[in-house]
């Protein structure tokens, strides 16, 4: 049965950021994720975390000004020294948190370009590398050009061979279910291809990127595919609700509670 993790930036966000810990709780969920924790202190996210009985499988590292469009640094030659300063920021976070893996954003940036691709490659390689101690896993995200146009990592193809290429033991993919349909469909196939990379998975429906019910995917049938394939990582549901994020939790109740 799939380890759900609800998403603290999307889901349950009738309540301010600090309060939602405790409103997945109450909804049945074991586990969380987030985009990103920097606006609060470590200390306070972690109280709220381990106060509500929650694990954390997942937050973002800094990826720059985000409001005015940055998305990572990873991919960008020049910004390899707000890369190196981004983890640095995390680590307390994750020792706070106890989290087990960190997605690492490309940044916006031409993947035909080799500098870029030279940039991602060390980036990559530097952040796994630095993270390792502190038992933490590198994951890396293929995001579709409808939600974040222009961003470099956009394949999924290309992020399985850099994994298999580079041969680092804590670097695997984070497998987003909703990417992949947009950016490529064959989403069973994909999973079975991938899973001995596959650190993370994500969910929502296409086309809306609401409730994973209904639309394009099955997501009953994928989720025993996940089963079927031995998944006993998280499934983070990094969905917007259609309205009040606990009327729409009909399809999460059959697996409320569960843990891996």
């Amino acid at each position: 049965m799939p380890h759900f993790a609800a998403n603290l930036s999307m889901m349950f966000t009738e309540h301010a950021f600090l309060d939602r810990f405790d409103a997945a709780a109450d909804a049945g969920f074991t586990a969380i994720e987030f985009l990103f924790p920097y606006d609060h202190t470590p200390e306070a996210v972690g109280l709220r975390l381990h106060r509500s009985g929650l694990t954390q499988a997942l937050f973002n590292l800094p990826p720059g000004n985000w409001e005015a469009g940055e998305k990572g640094f990873a991919a960008l030659p020049e910004k390899f020294a707000d890369l190196q300063q981004s983890l640095r920021t995390a680590v307390p976070y994750a020792a706070a948190t106890g989290v087990k893996r960190l997605h690492l954003m490309a940044g916006i940036a031409d993947r035909a370009d080799p500098a870029a691709v030279a940039a991602f490659r060390k980036s990559v390689r530097w952040a796994a590398e630095f993270l390792a101690p502190h038992g933490i896993d590198v994951v890396i995200e293929p995001i579709n050009p409808r939600d974040v146009p222009g961003y470099f990592l956009n394949h999924f193809g290309f992020a399985r061979d850099l994994i298999l290429d580079l041969q680092i033991p804590n670097l695997k993919l984070q497998f987003d279910i909703y990417h992949c349909q947009i950016l490529h469909g064959d989403v069973t196939m994909r999973l079975h291809q991938m899973m001995p990379i596959i650190g993370h998975i994500q969910i929502a429906s296409v086309p809306s990127r609401q409730e994973p019910s209904g639309e394009e995917l099955n997501y009953a049938f994928l989720f025993d595919v996940l089963d079927h394939l031995g998944y006993t990582g998280f499934v983070g549901c990094e969905y917007r609700p259609r309205g009040n994020t606990v009327d729409g939790l009909g399809w999460f109740r059959p697996y409320a509670g569960a843990r891996s």
